[in-house]
């Protein structure tokens, strides 16, 4: 691991010397300046993790140099060295960026444990904007139809308000994408965003997992727990497949969005919050409501803002791009070479109706780049296994399934005999010529 490079800014020899030396020995890189336009200089050449500034120096004092640095090198940790330090130079130094201010004489022990504690503070943030960049790229509907250009109007709309979103749609088709989204670009983004699937928990623990229980509530309560509507103040609480959830239950989530009061399971104190709530299901909930299944009011309070996810097979234009994603994402995670689908294997992953919408799509994706030795993804590979095939069965017209199967029946024979057309007339038992047209009408190409 490389080493942190800690630059020192003194007009002072003995200064830059002794600071040189306690700093080195202490296990980082160190290069010096005697005045803040040699820093500033040697700043943009080296790149420093951080700096050790003193206030008084000839020239271009501490201050003035401190305000170039913030303006050149805004994420760069400086602290401040004065040996005349009094409160009006630590107020301004710290408004303007500085980490913080240490007067001479200086304690060797407090500058080194304040050059670890800056230098650790600069690697979480650096960390967290990593880790805020990869999840922006992560939460974001791939796709430029006219269907995705809609949702994503609708998102940027929603996202602006605190009003309750409920999000439709089929299984696999992004409604935990869609909640992301909504969090991440709202007044919100800062707070928490917590998800629970109502479909995966046992309704004797549901209410335990919302509103958090105290010590000894119930069997196995061995110490007080805070719920999602707690942990999620401030934030988003995304409800998933909120069309399970038990009516009992159903009438205290009411309660807390009517009130943002709840108490925990066994408590007798009320909690306030402030949560957004976002929930999403694949039922149809006012057919629910009809069956007595759900709860008139609720329903109601929970579709505020309704935001209908379009099935992939209603978006069939935007498989090339999901696909190119995937193939991203998977050759990023596994370490390879970006792996690319030959287009006519790309127009058989167009032509399959995605019953599990997106997230079969990227499985598939997965596998192929998993059992696919080659770099190139054909047709063969996608009609192998377990992978898709084109779904004859939603054609209405018998002639268009026959086209399609014959279509695809001869790219596979042709890609089983190398693309050898005479080969592959014999096999199928046609005319060369007859091979050849039909080749030119269904504009078969070699990948």
């Amino acid at each position: 691991m490389a080493k942190a490079l800690v630059m020192i800014v003194d007009d002072e020899e003995g200064i830059r010397e002794s600071l040189s030396q306690i700093i080195e020995d202490d296990g980082y890189d160190v290069i010096v300046a005697s005045s803040g336009e040699e820093a500033i200089r040697s700043a943009r050449e080296t790149a420093p993790d951080l700096v050790l500034l003193d206030i008084w120096m000839e020239g271009m004092d501490g201050i003035e140099t401190l305000q170039q640095f913030k303006e050149t090198f805004v994420d760069l940790p400086v602290i401040m060295i004065s040996g005349h330090a009094n409160i009006e130079n630590a107020v301004r130094a710290t408004k303007m960026g500085a980490y913080d201010l240490l007067e001479k004489p200086l304690s060797l022990d407090k500058v080194l444990l304040t050059v670890q504690r800056a230098l650790e503070k600069r690697r979480l943030e650096i960390e967290n904007r990593a880790l805020r960049e990869n999840l922006s790229r992560k939460w974001r509907f791939v796709g430029d139809s006219p269907k995705v250009k809609q949702l994503a109007e609708q998102i940027r709309l929603a996202a602006a308000s605190n009003g309750r979103v409920l999000i439709l749609g089929e299984s696999g088709s992004g409604k935990e994408l869609v909640a992301h989204l909504l969090h991440e670009n709202s007044m919100r983004a800062d707070g928490p965003f917590v998800e629970m699937n109502c479909a995966a928990i046992p309704q004797e623990l549901i209410e335990s997992e919302l509103f958090g229980h105290e010590k000894g509530s119930f069997t196995g309560a061995f110490e007080r727990k805070k719920g999602k509507f707690e942990v999620a103040d401030k934030g988003t609480l995304f409800l998933d497949e909120i069309g399970d959830m038990s009516l009992q239950t159903q009438a205290k989530v009411l309660r807390v969005l009517e009130t943002q009061e709840f108490q925990r399971v066994g408590g007798s104190r009320n909690i306030k919050v402030d949560v957004r709530i976002i929930s999403a299901t694949n039922k149809d909930l006012a057919e629910e409501v009809k069956k007595g299944n759900f709860r008139e009011d609720l329903f109601f309070r929970l579709n505020v803002i309704p935001i209908r996810v379009p099935a992939l097979r209603d978006r069939s234009e935007d498989i090339p791009l999901l696909v190119s994603h995937f193939l991203d994402n998977f050759a990023a995670e596994y370490g390879q070479q970006k792996k690319e689908v030959a287009p006519e294997a790309l127009r058989a992953l167009q032509r399959y109706a995605w019953p599990g919408n997106i997230r079969e799509l990227r499985n598939v994706i997965e596998r192929l780049v998993i059992m696919t030795s080659s770099r190139v993804i054909t047709h063969v590979d996608i009609l192998s296994g377990d992978s898709p095939g084109p779904d004859y069965f939603s054609l209405n017209a018998l002639k268009d399934a026959r086209e399609a199967f014959e279509k695809d029946f001869i790219f596979r024979k042709l890609e089983e005999n190398s693309w050898n057309v005479s080969k592959t007339a014999e096999m199928i038992e046609i005319e060369r010529s007859n091979l050849h047209r039909r080749i030119k009408a269904y504009d078969l190409k070699m990948p």
